[in-house]
């Protein structure tokens, strides 16, 4: 089995009424990125995970998990 990682980014912006530019803004990354991460496309780095977390007023384990761990 391929483990993958998994993430609830979309719901927990949409949540809080965010755009994806307004969070690639806060995070200093451009709005593609966000985008590729909420679509399974791209995987975070470690800060970059911590960085959105911290944004989002999140654990990062709230926001980011392993496939099977869900």
């Amino acid at each position: 089995m391929t483990e993958r990682l998994l993430n609830a980014l979309r719901a927990e912006r949409e949540r809080l009424s965010l755009t994806q530019a307004d969070l690639a803004e806060r995070v200093g990354v451009s709005r593609k990125t966000i985008n590729t991460i909420e679509n399974l496309v791209f995987s975070p780095s470690a800060l970059l995970a911590l960085k959105i977390a911290r944004n989002l007023d999140k654990r990062v384990e709230d926001l980011f998990w392993i496939s099977g761990e869900e």
